[in-house]
């Protein structure tokens, strides 16, 4: 946070005119052609950026999305606009300002923490391969997001959007509810317009979560679409990054730029011949005929959603769209593998991770000394503790048996036996489902109602899934998921698109300090007598 306020106290910046609002939400193909014609710049737009992260994040609102500030953001800006002049524009994102959640490294003065005290210190000096894509493609990296510490697993009660360097990030819907996690930060900076987009990572849930919770679009791709190097992980099995943005064209964009082979990253080994430029390949007619199995979310948990659900089923068939109803898929299995994964494969990739830092910045060098460290670090603790971090530590290693067949089961029932299946006995294309439940109430006293999501068959078998805004439940966003096979990106983010056009569904935030005040809320609370 005192990173956050120095940067802005030292470049001057004052409070973001009104007026400028309408260019602070534009997408990226806007915000270019504003470039182009002379109405803005890369740092014109990176200065917008930072004035709303001065007014909305560290005061009024107080949203607790952005960690630190890379202190040569306009530098880099300027950098990028001198190209411009000069003729060189390296394509659909140069000059865009994108924030990075803060579990991936940048060569920036800025540390990479986890939201852990334990990492405050962490300045790399490197950028994550990600990173690098990034700026070759001209974007302006603004600096880090804050997160659900340790992209939520260190512990079984944690509070989705806490963490000890940064506090809770709020829901910019609604300011008492959660922005879900892990990637809460970037969820709620992409929704206030504190970027142009964010860059997310999900091990199971954290991308689409908060994409969802937060009324944004939200991509998890294929695990090995773009690499994982110098990011902080818990599972080499699951972990991936991906965007997070206003709009399907602009994650589209984002995705072209992200994905890749990688030397240091074995599971991107077909990223090169998989890649495709995503934002060519959207179609605002692609649900014309389009085969999609209707996946259901547990019914009766939340009566609204289920009703806007099925709002939404009846706007897919309009456009063309063929549904097909799917039977829930059984989980227990999938979950049990997935846990056994995560515990084993945690253990072994932070400790990897650690051994790459600097032992004169990182303390901890094994999960053992994080678990220490939280023990002797008060601030570390005063809302839940570690016990995911203690199940690890206590896994028999990737040399176990009972974790090598968990690592084979897992993708199998969820991939082949699950996803692939269900679509092959649909004839369909994709999966539809609703993303979750609107944001429930931060409550560090009996913890949060969990309305269900479908993310992980498409987590644990390593395959797409995309969120989309759907529309609102008193106030707060709801999700609609497309989800498919391994490498269908490029038609997800299609059905994505067409759906979008069709409905519009996203709307900016209203900084509201709770929904209970919304006339209809407030009227059955205190009623005429």
């Amino acid at each position: 946070m005192r990173v956050v306020l120095a940067c802005l106290a030292t470049l001057g910046l004052a409070a973001p005119a009104a007026a400028q609002d309408d260019l602070a939400f534009a997408g990226f193909a806007d915000q270019q052609q504003a470039m182009r014609e002379g109405r803005a710049s890369a740092e014109s737009l990176a200065r917008l950026y930072l004035q709303r992260i001065e007014t909305l994040d560290r005061a009024g609102p107080k949203l607790n999305s952005v960690l630190a500030l890379n202190p040569h953001a306009l530098e880099d800006a300027r950098r990028l606009d001198a190209e411009r002049a000069a003729g060189r524009v390296r394509g659909p994102l140069h000059g865009v300002a994108v924030l990075i959640k803060d579990n991936i490294d940048s060569a920036d003065g800025t540390a990479t923490t986890a939201g852990s005290l334990a990492l405050k210190d962490n300045v790399t000096g490197r950028d994550a391969p990600l990173v690098a894509r990034l700026k070759d493609a001209g974007v302006v990296v603004l600096g880090k997001t804050n997160l659900s510490e340790w992209a939520n697993y260190r512990s079984t009660r944690s509070i989705s959007g806490w963490s000890a360097l940064g506090g809770l990030v709020r829901n910019p819907h609604a300011l008492d509810r959660s922005a879900c996690g892990s990637s809460s930060g970037s969820g709620a900076a992409v929704a206030a317009a504190l970027a142009a987009g964010a860059i997310g990572t999900e091990t199971d849930g954290s991308i689409t979560c908060p994409a969802a919770m937060n009324g944004i679009v939200g991509l998890k791709p294929t695990v090995g679409l773009v690499s994982r190097t110098h990011l902080v992980p818990i599972s080499a099995s699951q972990d991936t990054a991906g965007p997070m943005t206003r709009s399907v064209a602009d994650a589209a964009a984002l995705l072209t730029a992200l994905a890749g082979s990688d030397p240091a990253d074995p599971a991107t080994a077909e990223a090169d011949a998989r890649k495709s430029d995503y934002l060519a390949a959207l179609d605002a007619g692609a649900l014309r005929g389009a085969r999609l199995g209707v996946l259901r979310g547990p019914a009766g948990r939340n009566h609204p959603v289920d009703a806007l659900f099925e709002k939404t089923l009846e706007v897919l068939k309009a456009q063309g769209a063929i549904l097909i109803d799917l039977p829930p898929p059984d989980l227990a299995a999938v979950s049990a593998a997935e846990d056994l994964v995560l515990k084993t494969e945690f253990k072994a990739g932070v400790a990897a991770y650690l051994a790459s830092t600097d032992p004169a910045r990182v303390k901890p060098r094994t999960l053992a000394d994080l678990i220490a460290f939280n023990r002797a670090e008060p601030r570390e603790t005063p809302l839940f503790g570690q016990e995911l971090f203690e199940q690890s530590q206590a896994s028999a290693g990737l040399d176990d048996p009972a974790y090598v067949k968990a690592r084979a089961d897992g993708p199998r029932l969820a991939g082949p036996e699950g996803i692939d299946r269900m679509l092959a006995q649909a004839d369909a294309i994709a999966i539809v489902a609703p993303s979750g439940g609107p944001a429930s109430v931060v409550d560090p006293v009996n913890g949060s109602r969990w309305l269900g999501s479908p993310s992980t068959l498409p987590a644990v078998s390593g395959y797409p899934h995309l969120t989309v805004p759907m529309g609102e439940v008193s106030g707060l966003p709801v999700g609609i998921s497309f989800i498919g096979p391994a490498w269908s990106e490029a038609r997800l983010l299609a059905l994505g698109y067409a759906f979008e056009q069709a409905t519009k569904a996203r709307v900016a935030p209203a900084f509201a300090p709770t929904v209970n005040t919304r006339p209809d809320i407030a009227a059955a609370y205190d009623p005429a007598r």
